[in-house]
């Protein structure tokens, strides 16, 4: 493009003195150059500190073999794909047709020109229904970013039968192509508030300021963790802006891949101090901002199963009961991802996890899983949700109303673990979907606002076939049961014989999920 480009942070909030260049261009140019032990000691590296969104500088264009090519001829603009991608690999704008032509315009060779083009499709999302209101109707372009995608193929599932986007082997393609289409991505302005709807709260990533996590993060290909922080940081971003918010992170897989030196996704304020207290930390942290005038900042609490169930569930109640306004966001992944798969309180009855190995001696875990979101719900107003970033609404009315709560808030999502569940890489979401389905995982909001009696506050809405006992599939007829997810992960293959018929530990493993949501039932009066 003639234009003068742009380095990739500049587009980011929160860039300016934040991101020196002697940071981006000394010290990540030295790592990118394999010389980062001739490195002099530094300031910041003494201190352990990274400018914001700084792992926009690393590349992961080598990783997989394979990269998602976009059809626009069959996009309806649904933006599924944008909001379970993990690694902000594909990002959406819509522009009206007026100023594409003069970015287009720019770009001095005709074939990429066309290429770029064709990122650009007419929905009737974005198009048709403004144009029959007699106002200008925007094109909804997707982008591809060849240094941030990771290949785990999971926005070709979210895709779904709309069959816009399909795996293609990079062999076979010019990824020039892919680097231009980013490169007018960033020239674009910013999507027009006209385009994104409130109702449809995926269209929030259209915002520029919903961007706050920059991907380049070395978390797994396909990792449900790291969706569930993107769509948090994008809805508390989207409100209330990047210099509004903060994070404190529990040690565990989220700071390991989110503070790989001197990668940092993070376009806001984030800090780590240990595995067990990130609740206490952010106590300090809310006092002071509070003495500071800054009472309206939303800070969260991020942290796994091992953390906030386990060996930091004391800080967690201890914060609760102090009524301060901090937000909390549980990645449950049923197991110590970070360390191995070890079983938390948080695993299932008869997952095979290590520490409750299925072997002679027992058959997976014995113990009954503890639900953290029941316990939390008998805090005194405190606001709980427990949802999943693949049900894309319901994570976000869940973290928006926990933004807007005047007090603790906490939100249990459920996060797919590919090599300690068993899964394949672009499964997050499917397994996700699987696991509210057959009543493993069960989507609530606990709202105290609502009322003085349990059924009042509490909301199983999202879940199919609330009154019943299981959501029969509409197709075969059969009941979506606990067996039927446990078949669908290796963590429960040896549960099952040549055949596939279940054991019996597995079939009292259903009937403790049974118990369970009869249990919610009865709670919000649908029993």
């Amino acid at each position: 493009m003639k234009s003068e480009a742009k380095k990739p942070w500049q587009s980011l909030p929160m860039a300016g003195e934040l991101m020196p260049e002697n940071f981006c261009e000394h010290i990540i140019g030295s790592y990118a150059r394999g010389r980062e032990t001739d490195l002099e000691a530094d300031e910041h590296v003494a201190r352990s500190l990274m400018p914001a969104s700084s792992a926009l500088h690393r590349s992961f264009r080598n990783l997989a073999p394979d990269i998602p090519v976009f059809s626009f001829q069959d996009c309806v603009g649904c933006m599924e794909c944008v909001n379970e991608c993990p690694d902000t690999a594909i990002l959406a704008k819509v522009v009206e047709p007026n100023v594409l032509e003069e970015r287009l315009a720019k770009i001095e060779r005709p074939d990429l020109r066309e290429n770029v083009k064709q990122c650009f499709s007419t929905t009737n999302k974005y198009h048709e229904l403004f144009v029959k209101k007699g106002a200008t109707g925007g094109l909804f372009g997707i982008f591809v970013d060849a240094d941030k995608c990771k290949g785990c193929g999971e926005c070709v599932v979210a895709c779904g039968t709309h069959n816009a986007l399909k795996m293609a082997p990079k062999t076979d393609l010019d990824l020039r192509q892919f680097d231009v289409a980013m490169d007018l991505y960033r020239h674009l302005p910013d999507t027009p508030a006209k385009f994104i709807n409130e109702k449809a709260l995926g269209d929030m990533m259209l915002a520029q300021r919903s961007q706050l996590y920059a991907g380049g993060a070395g978390s797994c290909m396909g990792c449900g963790e790291v969706t569930a922080v993107r769509q948090m940081l994008a809805a508390t971003g989207f409100v209330y802006g990047a210099e509004n918010m903060g994070i404190v992170a529990a040690t565990g897989c989220n700071t390991v891949f989110g503070s790989t030196y001197p990668f940092n996704p993070f376009a806001v304020p984030w800090t780590n101090s240990l595995f067990e207290n990130a609740p206490a930390d952010a106590m300090g942290v809310r006092l002071r901002w509070d003495q500071e005038g800054h009472g309206n900042r939303r800070l969260w609490v991020l942290g796994g199963d091992g953390a906030l169930y386990d060996i930091g569930f004391g800080s967690l109640s201890r914060m609760l009961m102090s009524g301060m306004n901090i937000k909390v966001l549980i990645l449950d992944t049923q197991v110590y991802s970070n360390t191995g798969g070890q079983t938390s309180t948080a695993t299932f009855t008869s997952q095979d996890a290590k520490m409750a190995a299925y072997g002679k001696s027992q058959p997976g875990k014995k113990e009954q899983r503890k639900e953290i979101a029941q316990i939390l719900m008998m805090h005194p107003n405190v606001f709980v949700a427990q949802t999943t970033a693949a049900h894309i609404n319901h994570f976000y009315k869940a973290v928006m109303a926990a933004n807007e709560y005047p007090g603790p808030a906490v939100v249990v999502c459920y996060t797919s673990c590919m090599p300690e569940h068993g899964v394949a890489d672009d499964k997050a979401g499917v397994q996700a979907r699987l696991a509210v389905d057959s009543r493993t995982f069960p989507m609530l909001i606990y709202d105290p606002r609502k009322g003085g009696k349990i059924r009042e506050c509490l909301s199983l809405q999202g879940n199919p076939a609330m009154k019943e006992d299981w959501f029969i599939e509409p197709k075969s007829g059969k009941a979506v049961d606990f067996v039927a997810f446990a078949k669908t992960e290796g963590r429960f293959a040896r549960h099952f014989d040549a055949e596939g018929n279940a054991d019996e530990s597995l079939l009292q493993a259903q009937q403790d999920r049974l118990a369970n949501w009869r249990r919610l039932q009865e709670l919000a009066g649908l029993r």
